[in-house]
């Protein structure tokens, strides 16, 4: 309990960062559309900084660094300074911190802070998900008709764009609609606490999801994720929405 106040506290400062912006047009290019700039270094600087004086034998895992070291059974942090850097970019506030903690191969809690609305959503395994220390629940929608779902387009690779935006044209025709917010970190949330009833995207880095995976399943959801794609679902739309995203795309 100890370790994650600690660690709520030390997001809760770097967020403000965000915020401010500042450097924010100091950008570089990893990829195609995939972007880091001075506020995602910095951030990701400040936050291991604080970590590491809590104790020094932590490894870190990090979007904006060689994680080649890592023992993923150790005690490993798990860090995307900016989920949203292209929101970042453009001033369009859906960007958040996402930090969780592993040990033995096991999230054992999660955090995603919005600085933008003052939104703390946080879970530790087994004790529940929580808002701003409230708790929260996935939505009790029963069928995809009911549900607001967000598919992503993964970007960063795009000749995988037919594929993605088939994939939100078959959601889009049998739910009440759809959205892309840009953060995946931040839809995850956004399933957890029931504001959307799905999540799937394709391409994703453990340090996208490792954090809103926890709290979608403390949450009462159900998580699907690998290297291929994270589906992220309240229960009663979840066989019915990762039948239709799933669907071969015989055209394509």
């Amino acid at each position: 309990m100890a370790l994650y106040s600690q660690a709520i506290e030390i997001v809760l400062e770097a967020g403000e960062q965000l915020i401010e912006r500042e450097g924010v047009h100091k950008i570089s290019e990893k990829g195609q559309t995939d972007y880091v700039t001075a506020v995602d270094i910095r951030v990701q600087k400040t936050i291991f900084q604080k970590l590491s004086q809590i104790d020094p034998d932590m490894q870190f895992l990090g979007e904006e660094k060689d994680n080649q070291e890592i023992d993923p059974e150790g005690k490993v942090w798990i860090l995307d300074p900016v989920d949203g850097t292209t929101n970042l970019i453009h001033d369009f506030h859906h960007s958040v911190i996402s930090l969780a903690y592993s040990e033995g191969g096991e999230i054992q809690f999660g955090i995603v802070y919005d600085p933008f609305s003052h939104e703390m959503f946080g879970a530790r395994k087994g004790k529940g998900a929580y808002l701003n220390k409230e708790r929260i629940f996935v939505s009790k929608a029963e069928k995809l008709s009911q549900s607001l779902i967000s598919i992503g387009t993964a970007p960063g690779c795009r000749e995988d764009a037919d594929r993605a935006f088939a994939r939100m044209r078959r959601v889009y025709d049998k739910c009440q609609d759809v959205r892309r917010i840009g953060s995946a970190a931040l839809e995850l949330a956004y399933v957890a606490c029931g504001r959307l009833e799905g999540f799937y995207e394709g391409h994703l880095k453990i340090w996208d999801y490792a954090a809103g995976k926890l709290l979608v399943e403390e949450a009462g959801g159900i998580v699907l994720a690998d290297k291929k794609r994270v589906f992220a679902s309240a229960p009663g739309i979840a066989e019915e929405f990762r039948c239709i995203a799933e669907e071969e795309e015989k055209d394509i």
